[in-house]
């Protein structure tokens, strides 16, 4: 059927909100995304907080199993309403596992070229398909966590400077920034004090790190971390235990802090 200029209509965004979660270990980013409503995690990582209770499927030590969980989601009655995935960079290893397995290759590498990482784009493409099935059909919003690194960035228009990364394969990054709806960065403000605050900082000089121990949610991307939203989240929010999904939620389209 030919397109016409009377099948124009108006729309705006409707489903649960896709967003990544990263920071440094300790930060809080499981705790952040058992705020949202009804989650499920699929763990393929220890380390739930003790303080937590989490519905999940207990350690899954292999993609197959992550997918097995995503499709008992998606044909079996559940009351879950949020699909978390803790971590993605602990999945990374079980994906490229799964590549060399289905290729018989040694280890990602062998193919050599990066080629091992090219063929595993399909594979979290698959995973992404998965969670977006969720999403579409179940009504369920979707949370990846991740934890950072710290890149050092080589830009052409002024020095080379450091930032904080997802860590993933680049090529994973890639797929993942052009997937979601918001990449939160979950971190602590440092500020870096001299030993004698009346001594120039320099050569000789001793400096710490300090910080209030305020721990903040950025949504805007900086030169120091990678970040983006697309609900107008504001560039910075300061997150406070059991308060961090209800600061977000106004911003999210169709959905309310509980």
């Amino acid at each position: 059927m030919a397109i016409s200029i009377n099948d124009l209509r108006r729309v705006q965004a409707t489903q649960p909100p896709r967003v990544l979660i990263y920071g440094p270990p300790g930060m809080g980013k499981t705790t952040l995304a058992s705020e949202f409503p009804a989650p499920v995690f699929l763990q393929v990582e220890d380390g739930t907080p003790g303080d937590l209770e989490l519905a999940s499927f207990g350690r899954l030590t292999s993609l197959d199993e992550v997918m097995d969980a995503i499709g008992a989601l998606y044909t079996e009655e559940h009351d879950g309403q949020t699909l978390v995935i803790d971590s993605l960079d602990k999945l990374e290893p079980l994906i490229w596992a799964k590549v060399c397995q289905d290729n018989n290759w040694q280890s990602i590498e062998t193919p050599g070229y990066g080629k091992g990482y090219v063929a595993a784009d399909s594979y979290w493409r698959d995973l992404i398909e998965g969670a977006n099935a969720l999403r579409r059909d179940k009504g369920m919003g979707v949370a990846y966590i991740a934890h950072s690194t710290i890149e050092t960035v080589n830009d052409p228009m002024t020095a080379a400077y450091s930032r904080f990364d997802i860590r993933l394969h680049k090529r994973a990054v890639g797929i993942f920034q052009d997937e979601v709806d918001a990449i939160l960065f979950l971190n602590q403000d440092v500020t870096i004090k001299a030993d004698d605050p009346k001594a120039k900082q320099g050569a000789g000089t001793r400096v710490r790190a300090d910080g209030g121990g305020n721990r903040w949610i950025y949504a805007a991307p900086r030169p120091m971390f990678v970040a983006k939203n697309r609900y107008g989240i504001p560039d910075k929010l300061m997150y406070e235990r059991g308060k961090g999904y209800a600061a977000l939620a106004p911003h999210f389209p169709n959905t309310a802090a509980e």
